[in-house]
């Protein structure tokens, strides 16, 4: 697993095996998408991260654009609050594996690590 980042300066960093997990889930959508990170109140700890592929037409004015050599990561001003330096890997591990979130604005997060409370 390699920890190194995309992009430092970027709001949301992606792990060199989440970009490349992302990018192959992208390329099986047959369009070219960006994929929108953030978060909406549930989950085991108050907070859930969401994540999902969208059509650049959908980007809203205020919304935050991470730029990675060409894919966009969207983020809403809202959930840039909580996340802002998230870290998002990816995992092949048959336990625990898939993306994993490093949020350093979190108090606590849950055991499946999909959620997190501030």
């Amino acid at each position: 697993m390699t920890q190194t980042a995309q992009s430092q300066a970027q709001g949301i960093q992606m792990t060199d095996s989440a970009m490349k997990q992302v990018l192959l889930l992208r390329e099986k959508q047959g369009k070219d998408l960006c994929l929108r990170v953030g978060v909406r109140q549930g989950g085991c700890s108050g907070m859930s991260y969401l994540m999902d592929f969208v059509d650049a037409s959908t980007i809203q004015e205020d919304d935050q654009i991470f730029d990675y050599q060409g894919f966009q990561v969207i983020c809403d001003p809202k959930s840039l609050l909580y996340i802002y330096g998230l870290m998002l890997d990816y995992s092949e591990a048959l336990i625990g594996g898939g993306f994993q979130f490093t949020n350093p604005n979190a108090s606590q997060t849950c055991g499946c690590g999909k959620s997190f409370a501030t």
